[in-house]
């Protein structure tokens, strides 16, 4: 496989979740160096266990995004260990479904914090080391549903609408140092997150199908996206291939939302 990051330095946070782990392999079949960070210590020890066996350069940090003093922390060891940060990843995400008239507001806190706070905490310390570089590419990996309405998800959608234009704004303002900031926007992924969701064994094929009751379009490919899939749309931005590209949202979600 083409070393298309050969010498590139990569922050995944969320790195121990399914998404997370396809991002980190694929960056790192391509030649990047990586910094796993992800809130599960355990996890996270494991992944670089094993990808260490493979002779790939890699650390992992225990880190919660949605906490200052550990992300700083957290990227001050990645520069001191590695050198540089090209690549920043915003993996990291949590889910808490629920009916909006009696969700919680703790619930409604934690996932904010986690899915917007944390993208802005990580991009702005990691973005501001890169405009010292005058390079960079930061890439959010929001969700299809930060685009349209789901039923029982709307703190979940509203942080992802969130981090969409955060991101997009971070785009903006650090275009003038040559930084790209860009969006992956997954649909219905085959992850332990998707899964939480299904009550049965059908819960695959309801998914594929889409639901009437629930306002839910079904996915024209016929076929869940597999985590690697999501990971192809990150490569692509991370790399010079998209060297032109910024404030793009790419929607990887087999047609679900039709385009929008």
């Amino acid at each position: 496989m083409s070393e298309v990051l050969g010498g590139k330095v990569a922050i995944v946070t969320g790195a121990a979740g399914g998404i997370g782990k396809a991002v980190c392999d694929a960056l790192s079949a391509r030649g990047a160096a990586i910094a796993a960070v992800d809130a599960d210590s355990a996890a996270v020890a494991e992944q670089v266990s094993t990808c260490s066996s493979d002779s790939r350069t890699i650390i992992g940090i225990t880190a919660d995004v949605t906490d200052p003093l550990q992300v700083n922390t957290m990227v001050r060891k990645v520069k001191g260990e590695l050198g540089r940060i090209d690549i920043l990843v915003n993996v990291a995400g949590i889910l808490r479904t629920g009916p909006i008239l009696s969700y919680s507001l703790e619930d409604w806190s934690a996932v904010l914090a986690v899915n917007t706070t944390g993208v802005f905490l990580v991009s702005q310390a990691v973005g501001s080391t890169m405009v010292s570089q005058r390079s960079g590419s930061i890439i959010t990996v929001a969700s299809n549903a930060g685009m349209v309405p789901r039923v029982h998800m709307a703190a979940y959608g509203a942080s992802k609408a969130a981090s969409i234009l955060l991101t997009k704004c971070f785009g903006l303002e650090l275009s003038p140092y040559g930084i790209r900031c860009n969006i992956v926007s997954p649909g219905s992924t085959d992850t332990s997150m998707l899964r939480s969701m299904w009550t049965d064994e059908h819960g695959a094929s309801k998914t594929i199908s889409g639901s009437l009751d629930d306002f839910k379009l079904g996915i024209p490919l016929a076929k869940l996206a597999e985590p690697v899939d999501v990971a192809g749309a990150v490569v692509f931005l991370a790399s010079d291939d998209s060297s032109h590209i910024t404030m793009h949202n790419i929607c990887v979600d087999g047609g679900a939302t039709l385009g929008c």
